[in-house]
């Protein structure tokens, strides 16, 4: 649990307000884990560019930074073997319980795996490996290196990685708080604010509950990630480094007044 005063930005003034009522929870623990996945369940972005790249490379999947499941289902309504893996168990348990709901042959070729994105070893090779919702964001140079050496020892010959991240556009270098709401797959809707200094490596999201929520003296939860600016043309140059190569640069619908969805499609050299 992070304290409140932790929390950058319009976000940590707001929270400040509600004193020893409020407990900021990190949004991939057991507290915001369901939130993720509500808000993961009505997010479709790249979901259908992906697949159709998927589809052009016959062969079982490695879906890495799986969470609960946003991409893994899809991906097995293609008929393919998934290995799923997952650092936090809280999420491979909401992806179980997901595919436990799945018709038998559909989880009988999911394989969940509890393990770290930037060091594993499955002792097998991959038609594609994707790496989805910007989860790339979430290592430093260090972790992605680590990731990047992985990914070309378990793709087969052939294969194809794909990467997603986010460009930051429109007014994102003005520093100004992004303020706004989001629904997840149960309809509950979410007030999200975003900081980020003028110039920062990172952007920090905080969400919290919506005004009419907070007007009763009930403790309140937030939940709050940060996550690292990684451009294409960076993570283009790390992967060259690497010893991969991107035959293709896949630009998403705009998502909201400053995001840009990209995902790379790279093979080994």
């Amino acid at each position: 649990m992070t304290a409140a005063t932790a929390v950058p930005g319009l976000a940590g003034e707001i929270l400040a307000e509600f004193g020893s009522r409020i407990s900021v929870h990190d949004l991939y623990d057991e507290v915001g884990g369901p939130v993720y996945h509500d808000l993961a369940g009505s997010d479709t972005s790249e979901i259908r560019e992906m697949l159709r790249v998927v589809r052009a490379h016959p062969g079982p999947v490695l879906e890495l930074a799986a969470g609960s499941g946003r991409l893994t289902l899809p991906l097995l309504a293609l008929g393919r073997e998934v290995t799923a893996l997952e650092l936090k168990e809280s999420m491979l348990d909401l992806l179980r319980a997901r595919l436990a709901a799945a018709p038998r042959g559909t989880r009988e070729r999911c394989r969940p795996v509890q393990g770290d994105m930037s060091a594993f070893a499955l002792g097998r090779r991959f038609a594609v490996v994707v790496l989805g919702t910007a989860s790339v964001s979430l290592l430093d140079e260090e972790g992605r290196a680590g990731l990047y050496a992985c990914v070309r020892s378990h793709l087969a010959p052939g294969g194809r990685f794909l990467l997603s991240t986010v460009e930051l556009v429109g007014d994102a270098a003005d520093g100004a708080d992004l303020d706004f709401e989001a629904a997840g797959a149960s309809g509950t809707r979410y007030r999200m604010i975003e900081y980020r200094p003028a110039g920062a490596p990172v952007r920090n999201v905080t969400i919290i509950p919506l005004e009419k929520d907070t007007s009763t003296a009930e403790p309140i939860v937030a939940l709050t990630t940060t996550i690292r600016i990684l451009p294409v043309d960076r993570l283009e140059n790390e992967l060259a480094d690497a010893g991969m190569t991107v035959v293709a640069r896949h630009v998403m619908p705009a998502n909201g007044p400053r995001h840009l969805d990209v995902f790379l499609e790279a093979a080994a050299v």
